[in-house]
């Protein structure tokens, strides 16, 4: 017998000749192979064994299911500043420059994340081309894989039924829905979070209820497993790809499990965790005199724990007390439609639990308590525990009697309204975004060798569209004073520029000359706006 430790499935291996059968008729014990001390079964005749069929065919229905849900209707809705079109546009220009150490937005550093998204994007360019969908559908494979992840975990902690409730629940919350459809890091953060975390519970699966401590070869896969993915999760997003860390320290603290040094190895696991960091930040140090550093972990995770940035958070000390309970709350809006179930979860943990309950709650518990005390919010930055929690509800909700009705019924519900507000209300929307509406109208008659320049309205959005037809990078420095110097240069060129000012300084429009007009808002601001776009042909 062959177990694989991730399908949870014994695995007959028979003879296919007579040779397998001692000549007085019973059967030889099989020789040990590489095979039989491997966790995964890479053999032919082993992965197409009627056993492992059902499940495979459930891994990728799921994975299939979840990708279409998570890709439907990203084609209509234009890239959301100010996030979105950065990412997309630093992909691109990595793609262009052939420099996949240092990312670039508008031809100047981008050290705000590491590099893994920015990969994916550019193998998705590659494919799709360079296009809206292009840019999140990255986003839309991690998150299925979470829910491939969660099946495959809730089988093996319990049950088929759980594991199943889990992915479906960490599908069709509303976070998960917003991010899995965004061109940004945090899904593939989530994934490497939740891969830690399964291994984690691998690890500790003596600890955590009535089941043999995992064997030699299990243990190794299951730790290499850990901190590879915490390196992958560094390279998604940064140092807090590394909370896992923390889950198992608390998680020791009331398990008291023991070997547990020796079990994880620790020391060796993290030399290895930094030697894959390390492939693409040394160079990355090297090449930007330590830049890379000081902004992408002194600015982007020191600065946003004792400051508020770009408005996110609390601008004093007494409204961060204030804000102190934000994702406590902002929770229900965030885990919908699941969170009209958490009161009832939350008192049925504080009456039964067990040590497996324990270790989720702590995971979900690191990762809420570490961005309450940080000084910038967001709702989306506990998507990491979504999947945790979405294992302890399944787990519980699951056992209660008629549960699988409402559960059914909310899945459907909601399931459909999401793809209904993805498949026509996202095409509705955009209309109320200015850039692509500039650039759909201008579009026929841009040339490579134009350059563009912008006044107040300076949104990443306008690098990401026109730069798909120019080859020029938007100059954001102008104001009302230098517009009609900029135009004057010599060259093919143009500019985007408020309405009422563009009025104000050409009433009438030279001969030739081109304008258009949009009126959309702007997100990041939440204020209306129309602009125009003035045009130099020659």
């Amino acid at each position: 017998m062959v177990r694989d430790p991730v399908l949870h499935l014994a695995i007959k291996v028979k003879g296919t000749d007579d040779s397998d059968r001692a000549e007085n008729g019973k059967e030889r014990q099989p020789k040990p192979t590489l095979l039989s001390n491997f966790p995964f079964v890479f053999q032919s005749r082993l992965f197409f064994n009627r056993a492992l069929q059902p499940a495979i065919r459930n891994f990728s229905l799921l994975f299939v299911g979840c990708v279409l849900f998570h890709v439907a209707g990203t084609w209509s809705l234009p890239l959301i500043d100010r996030d979105e079109p950065r990412f997309a546009e630093a992909a691109r220009e990595m793609r262009q420059r052939g420099d996949y150490v240092v990312p670039y937005f508008n031809d100047d550093y981008r050290f705000d994340k590491p590099p893994l998204t920015y990969w994916l994007q550019t193998l998705s360019y590659r494919v799709f081309g360079e296009n809206d969908l292009a840019a999140r559908f990255p986003s839309a494979v991690a998150a299925a894989l979470v829910a491939v992840l969660l099946l495959a975990w809730g089988r093996r902690m319990e049950n088929e039924r759980v594991g199943w409730w889990a992915a479906i629940i960490f599908t069709i919350c509303l976070q998960t829905v917003a991010h899995a459809k965004a061109a940004v890091a945090d899904m593939w953060l989530v994934l490497f979070v939740t891969a830690a975390h399964w291994a984690g519970h691998e690890l500790l699966r003596d600890s955590l209820g009535n089941r043999p401590p995992p064997a030699k070869f299990c243990q190794q896969f299951w730790c290499w497993i850990f901190y590879v993915a915490l390196a992958l999760a560094f390279l998604a997003k940064g140092p807090i790809g590394w909370t896992p860390l923390l889950t198992i320290a608390v998680t020791q603290f009331f398990l008291r499990a023991r070997n547990l040094r020796e079990r994880f190895a620790f020391l060796r696991g993290c030399i290895v965790t930094l030697a894959i960091v390390a492939i693409w930040g040394v160079p990355a140090l090297l090449r930007t005199n330590g830049e890379f550093f000081r902004v992408g972990i002194g600015h982007q995770v020191i600065g946003r724990s004792i400051a508020t940035m770009e408005g996110h958070g609390a601008g004093s000390l007494g409204v961060y007390f204030l804000t102190l309970p934000f994702y406590f709350v902002a929770i229900f809006l965030s885990f919908f439609p699941w969170s009209i179930k958490l009161p009832w979860l939350t008192r049925k943990l504080s009456r039964s639990r067990d040590a497996t309950d324990n270790y989720l709650i702590a995971g979900v518990a690191v990762i809420f308590l570490i961005f309450t005390v940080v000084k910038t919010k967001l709702p989306h930055y506990t998507l990491p525990a979504f999947p945790l929690l979405a294992l302890i509800l399944a787990r519980h909700w699951s056992r209660e009697n008629r549960a699988s009705g409402s559960f059914t019924r909310i899945a459907i519900a909601a399931g459909s309204v999401w793809l209904a507000i993805a498949l026509f209300g996202f095409p509705f929307s955009a209309r109320f975004f200015p850039a692509p509406q500039l650039f759909k109208a201008s579009r026929d008659i841009l040339r490579p060798e134009m350059q563009f320049g912008a006044v107040s309205y300076n949104e990443p959005s306008l690098v990401w569209y026109f730069r798909s037809r120019t080859n020029g990078f938007l100059d954001s420095t102008l104001d009302a004073e230098n517009v009609s110097p900029f135009l004057e240069k010599k060259g093919a060129r143009f500019v985007i520029l408020p309405t009422a000012l563009a009025t104000k300084l050409y009433p009438t429009l030279p001969p030739r000359w081109k304008s258009f007009s949009a009126h959309g808002i702007n997100i990041e601001k939440g204020k209306p706006v129309d602009v125009t776009l003035i045009l130099k042909p020659e």
